[in-house]
């Protein structure tokens, strides 16, 4: 009998017709495959390496993977901070129950980390705080586009520096679903399924470390949820102001920019006979800095690392731009060409295989600890030199992923 899987992959991504589909991907043997950080699955994942780059290959049944190739699709247009559907396949000659019957094709997160990679003992040490922050943040942000996840875990995450934080990308999606928005109580739900997976994963490593379960974090996802409803209270919660304070609306909207949320719709409703607005926004993706870099010069980067290359910007603009328009634009354009490309090349050439814009962020971070100890500034070429001297420090906690 022949074996022809019905293959489906978007244009700009490889065929995958080379690969043996005709054994489950746990017996494979290829050049392709390759060995990439993951999480804990319940189902069989390999990484495949293609000239367009390293793609996820999970098996399940035809109906699961085609349901996670579409939730993650549709989720694309919402956020960037879920991982990027590619395909899915179906072998038909298999029974359609199978495990190995299907798979869901998903490119790799780029420069990402499980994560067991900010384990310091039975807990997360320093870092604790920053991950409590990218966990929280990125449920708030699937919650707030519809999504309902229904296995919210530390496994089902990727994480990668997003300069001195952390950035925390969704990469499973089987048990997903989409609305066009969430109730109060599927909001809790997916909370209360976090909080129970959270447990477990900081049993099990306590257990891995020889501590008992008195040892183990297991206040972590109690504190996820606590960070979660904070801000999700921030960022729904109606502000009610006099009709002629205008000012106050856009300090709303610049506190939710300051967040990193964009604003897509604002509501400004008549209450109290008039004398008082009620000021409604409708929050989208946590990305307005990186839209706002990406539409300025091309480049897509993660949320707080435009927003620190931005500031970048904002002080060559100040300082060589003057404050009309026309100087502004005139001074970025300058600054993408003299400054910003240049040292993202010269950072690629020393630091080979690192995230050249988390190096950014990392020497950017060094030069203004040398200006503020000089009490002058530094010129770039300087404070490089001064930076390779010194071994590449960056931020707290990722300058330990750097490399000579």
């Amino acid at each position: 009998m022949q074996r022809t899987p019905r293959i489906h992959t978007r244009q700009g991504h490889p065929d995958f017709v080379d690969l043996d589909w005709s054994r489950p991907i746990n017996e494979w043997r290829s050049d392709r495959l390759v060995e990439m950080p993951t999480g804990i699955h319940r189902h069989e994942v390999v990484f495949v390496a293609y000239l367009e780059g390293i793609y996820a290959i999970k098996e399940m049944s035809p109906v699961l993977s085609r349901h996670e190739f579409e939730i993650l699709r549709s989720m694309e247009g919402r956020t960037r901070h879920t991982a990027m559907a590619v395909g899915h396949v179906e072998r038909p000659w298999v029974d359609r129950h199978a495990q190995w019957a299907g798979a869901v094709i998903t490119q790799y997160v780029s420069n990402a980390f499980t994560y067991r990679s900010l384990i310091s003992g039975i807990g997360f040490g320093s870092r604790r705080d920053a991950l409590l922050d990218s966990f929280a943040g990125l449920l708030v942000e699937l919650h707030l586009n519809g999504m309902f996840w229904g296995d919210c875990s530390l496994s089902n995450i990727l994480y990668r520096w997003d300069a001195s934080s952390i950035e925390a990308i969704m990469i499973d999606a089987e048990t997903s679903r989409i609305y066009d928005s969430l109730s109060r109580g599927q909001r809790h739900e997916d909370i209360e399924i976090m909080r129970i997976n959270v447990a477990g994963e900081m049993a099990d490593i306590a257990a891995q470390h020889g501590a008992s379960l008195d040892d183990a974090d297991m206040l972590l996802g109690d504190e996820i949820a606590s960070r979660y409803h904070s801000l999700w209270k921030e960022l729904t919660t109606s502000l009610v102001v006099s009709a002629g304070d205008h000012y106050r609306i856009r300090q709303r909207i610049d506190r939710l920019h300051g967040l990193g949320f964009a604003v897509e719709e604002i509501d400004l409703i008549p209450v109290d006979n008039g004398m008082n607005v009620k000021i409604r926004v409708r929050v989208g993706g946590r990305q307005y800095h990186s839209e706002q870099l990406r539409e300025m010069i091309g480049v897509d980067v993660s949320e707080n690392q435009a927003r620190i290359i931005l500031s970048d910007l904002a002080y060559h603009e100040a300082k060589f731009g003057g404050t009309s328009a026309t100087g502004k634009n005139v001074a970025a354009m300058k600054w993408r060409a003299s400054v910003f490309e240049p040292l993202i090349v010269q950072i690629s050439e020393v630091l080979p295989g690192f995230d050249p814009y988390q190096a950014y962020c990392d020497f950017l971070s060094f030069r203004l600890g040398l200006a503020t100890e000089r009490d002058e500034d530094v010129p770039n070429s300087e404070a490089f030199t001064a930076w390779s001297n010194a071994g590449f420090p960056g931020f707290k906690d990722s300058e330990e992923f750097l490399g000579p």
